[in-house]
């Protein structure tokens, strides 16, 4: 039951105002006493010359509420609707118990969305950089495809570029065979950061890796067939990487496939007249949008970043005609994206408007040590390690204290789950543009803002329902529930269905937190039920049954909306 969009008919009967445009204005008011959803009524001021708390008086005061389960009160410049706690408490239970978070992906079902993430650079470790992008891009992909619509997930290969001659030319100076193929990512970055070393000495290094790119953008056989053997042994430690935190991809189309559709985009930007010359570069002249001039060629005729891109975005549409396409790209390449599609847009290209740079913050560490095995580079793969390795400490602990029964294997099960879902969870849980800091303190609470405490919240209420079950209680439904009225009870049944909103905001802000939030909000709220209210313990059965279905809904939602961030539950701990 969207009692949303049922109040928004009630309103633009009763104003006049466009159904869409009130959808937009509609809010949910922070307290309970202050309704379910209130109206701001400041848009109204100009066009009825007179005070919003006045036309919130008139609005609650004629809107027609025959039949309905809402009363309305103004309140200010807000009319705010109350909805009737036993219809709610009936709806809202038994459509999650029965169907989950179900949303509304009519409107969304033929609209393509790409959705490109990760994008890490081939003979390159895998770190923590690169896990923001993974993580948030994984998210929306998810997020996407819960409202409807059909996601291509991209991951956009850094394979390409004038490092790949420096590879090769390293590779056939000091390569190690055996070395490769007992650790391709150490192996290859050992002998990249040696021509760079050495290349200070010896500037004929500089010259040959040039000539072994050209020859690769050329085609030739032997370079070739060396960058493939560089690209495959890398994605196979990526893939397993990827396989762990539940990440996959439609599409693995790099750099370099794009590298043969660049002479079209020059002949269309030399067709358009677009293309100058400049320092013996070809560039667009972007002066009139307040941006530096966008490079095309570089002065020996290679391509570059941006060239690559747009033969992308032109390639990307013409295959899937897309309704968006979402580069998830940090903060610092913001420059970048803006020339691209604004060169896109000079070209005569209208998808350009449909492409999307979600950018994010950096990745900080507090009071935080590893033993990585790269230097100054924290390797995704050892925070996972670590991560995992302190949340088994705690859960073998806490069940030993406790007296539980815990085999090592599910021990070890359940602290993987959490300690790569706490890595993912302090990606998502603030906004994307904020720096990302990370601490073991916080990452690990059980009682915090953190993916423990929200897996722990659902496996304590999945073990409340199975010791009903083993009581032969069962959760109700129906008017069963209408006794489901009382005010911590009515604020989990309220988390539970704003749920549906935060999907709908996440994807309209591209911002996972949104749903990170409402998912800690049903967690908070639910914790404060089990604290004040008896479950299987009160005398009146009816009652149990009737909270047991609230304790299933909640572990519905907990489930469907970590899963929407990429995060596994786990049933006991």
């Amino acid at each position: 039951m969207d009692y949303k969009q049922q109040i928004a008919d009630l309103l633009t009967e009763s104003t006049g105002l466009d159904r869409d445009r009130i959808l937009e204005l509609i809010e949910i008011p922070p307290q309970l006493d202050m309704g379910d959803y209130a109206f701001p009524c400041f848009t109204l001021a100009k066009t009825l010359r007179k005070a919003p708390p006045m036309i919130a008086g008139d609005i609650a005061g004629s809107i027609n509420l025959d039949g309905t389960v809402f009363t309305a009160k103004n309140a200010g410049p807000y009319v705010n609707f109350y909805i009737d706690r036993s219809a709610y408490a009936v709806n809202v239970i038994d459509e999650v118990n029965k169907s989950g978070i179900v949303m509304d992906t009519a409107a969304n079902s033929d609209k393509n969305v790409i959705v490109e993430y990760s994008s890490p650079n081939i003979a390159k470790p895998f770190h923590v950089g690169h896990a923001f992008t993974t993580v948030l891009g994984n998210s929306l992909a998810r997020i996407y495809k819960k409202l409807g619509y059909n996601v291509i997930r991209m991951n956009h290969l850094g394979d390409y570029g004038t490092q790949f001659g420096k590879l090769i030319t390293a590779y056939r100076l000091w390569g190690d065979e055996a070395a490769l193929n007992e650790d391709p990512i150490k192996e290859l970055l050992r002998i990249y950061v040696k021509f760079h070393q050495e290349e200070k000495n010896d500037p004929t290094l500089t010259d040959t890796a040039r000539d072994n790119f050209r020859k690769l953008e050329e085609g030739s056989p032997d370079e070739v067939a060396l960058w493939q053997k560089f690209r495959d042994m890398s994605l196979v430690v990526f893939n397993k990487l990827y396989e762990r935190i539940g990440v996959e991809f439609d599409n693995y189309n790099g750099e370099s496939f794009y590298s043969d559709k660049i002479p079209e985009i020059v002949d269309i930007l030399n067709e358009k007249g677009l293309l100058v010359e400049s320092k013996g570069a070809k560039v667009v002249m972007l002066d009139d949008e307040g941006l530096p001039p966008c490079i095309i060629l570089k002065s020996d005729n290679t391509t570059i970043y941006a060239s690559r891109d747009l033969a992308s975005a032109l390639y990307r549409y013409r295959t899937y005609h897309f309704d968006k396409n979402i580069y998830v790209v940090g903060n610092t390449q913001a420059l970048h994206f803006k020339q691209v599609f604004s060169v896109l847009k000079k070209a005569g290209f209208d998808f350009a408007d449909k492409c999307e740079h979600v950018a994010f913050g950096l990745v900080k560490f507090k009071d935080m040590v590893f033993s990585t095995r790269e230097g100054n580079i924290v390797l995704l793969e050892d925070l996972l390690n670590e991560s995992v390795s302190k949340t088994r400490e705690i859960i073998a602990n806490n069940a030993k204290e406790r007296g539980q029964d815990m085999s090592e294997e599910e021990i070890d099960e359940i602290a993987e789950k959490l300690g790569v879902g706490a890595v993912i969870y302090t990606f998502v849980k603030s906004g994307r543009e904020r720096d990302i800091v990370f601490s073991w303190k916080e990452m690990l609470d059980f009682e915090g803002d953190s993916a423990p405490y929200l897996i722990y919240t659902y496996a304590r209420t999945r073990s409340i329902l199975r010791k009903g079950e083993q009581q032969g209680k069962h959760p109700a439904s129906g008017d069963s529930l209408k006794i489901l009225t009382g005010d911590d009870e009515y604020a989990v049944i309220r988390a539970v269905a704003d749920l549906k909103d935060a999907v709908v905001k996440a994807a309209s802000s591209n911002e996972p937190f949104m749903i990170a939030r409402q998912v800690a909000l049903i967690a908070r709220a639910y914790n404060r039920f089990y604290n004040n209210s008896s479950i299987l313990n009160c005398d009146d059965d009816d009652l149990v049954c009737a909270r047991l279905a609230l304790c299933s809904s909640v572990c519905t939602a907990i489930r469907e909306g970590l899963d929407l961030l990429g995060i596994s539950c786990v049933e006991r701990m």
